[in-house]
């Protein structure tokens, strides 16, 4: 099982939010998930998250792997594997 760390996309139209979740990678963008692991708010200026380093940081040590944009979020929360 692949496992990959992505966004799910909430909020309404034209006002996006995101959950930065841990899924399966054959799972659908807003399916089941595993766990749910911080947020991301691109309303917001400049841009906001949230994110939990200590499970980012043990999803990425058992073989996550997190999708470009949520790559970008865990650099600039200073999150590394």
């Amino acid at each position: 099982m692949a496992v990959k760390i992505r966004l799910r996309r909430m909020g309404q139209k034209k006002a996006p939010f995101y959950r930065i979740i841990v899924a399966d990678s054959n799972s659908p963008r807003d399916g089941k998930c595993i766990e749910e692991i911080g947020t991301y708010d691109p309303n917001t200026d400049p841009s906001t998250f949230k994110v939990d380093a200590e499970l980012a940081k043990k999803w990425l040590s058992n073989g996550a792997q997190p999708t470009e944009v949520v790559g970008k979020i865990f650099k600039a929360a200073g999150i590394e594997k």
